[in-house]
């Protein structure tokens, strides 16, 4: 038995890293699947054409999660095209440095408007139909910097801090609804976020320095293993669980 027969995913960010690959997945397990992409609609349309290729049935969608009322009209189009929307999926987010002193303005609402505002505004536009059908799964993709400090990463930390709070203040909210509102926290993750950071020689010292306080001994996790960590979140067997902020970060964050 598939774990979402029968279920519609949304899912922002699903057209690259942790996202696409939980799109994916969701699919194998039996969801329809509204992949969204920030603003390329070709990006969205081959995780789509993965799949249909498989079998299984997905749209494509471009929303500016910064704007509500993009939003909300895109969460109106997918549950049209694919049905009421059962799961949440927010892993749209951005990930600049931003040193104290040497970051402009613009950059720092970058940060805090999609990782924020975004997860917010999808929430918002989408959770009123959860409730109102008494059920339904948000997943919030946070990140083990939501609980730990990286310098001249501050504002994502504390756009991360942000979203764990969010995610279990709405938990409550929610709850007696029958919705549920989670969060997954990756470590260093494989994904086009940070590929930069994997490949140029200038952070050479930077990944040696983060594997030397990796306990595991993998510096960086894969997203098809976030996208599990999804999947648990986004059905029945885990039930009992609200409010969580699943840490997966190769035990990064316990120290030296």
């Amino acid at each position: 038995m598939k774990k979402l027969a029968g279920k519609v995913a949304f899912i922002s960010g699903g057209s690259q890293g942790i996202g696409a690959e939980t799109a994916l997945l969701f699919a194998r397990e039996g969801a329809k699947v509204a992949v969204v992409a920030s603003s390329s609609l070709a990006k969205a349309e081959i995780v789509v054409k993965k799949i249909r290729d498989a079998g299984g049935e997905a749209a494509a969608f471009v929303a500016d999660v910064r704007n509500a009322d993009e939003v909300a009209k895109i969460a109106e189009a997918a549950a049209k095209a694919l049905g009421p929307i059962d799961i949440l999926i927010n892993s749209a987010g951005v990930f600049p440095p931003t040193p104290c002193g040497g970051t402009q303005e613009s950059v720092y609402d970058q940060v805090m408007d999609i990782n924020v505002k975004g997860t917010w505004n999808t929430i918002a536009a989408i959770a009123p139909s959860m409730r109102a059908r008494k059920t339904g799964w948000i997943v919030n993709v946070s990140s083990v910097l939501g609980s730990m400090a990286l310098a001249n990463y501050g504002v994502y930390c504390a756009s991360k801090a942000a979203v764990n709070m969010l995610t279990r203040s709405l938990s409550i909210e929610f709850g007696r609804d029958g919705v549920h509102v989670n969060a997954i926290a990756p470590g260093n993750t494989a994904t086009p976020m940070n590929e930069n950071l994997r490949t140029e020689a200038q952070y050479a010292g930077f990944v040696e320095a983060m594997g030397a306080r990796t306990p595991s001994g993998r510096t960086y996790s894969k997203p098809e293993e976030m996208a599990q960590a999804a999947l648990y979140l986004s059905c029945d067997d885990s039930k009992p669980v609200h409010g969580a902020v699943l840490v997966l970060d190769e035990g990064f964050s316990l120290g030296f």
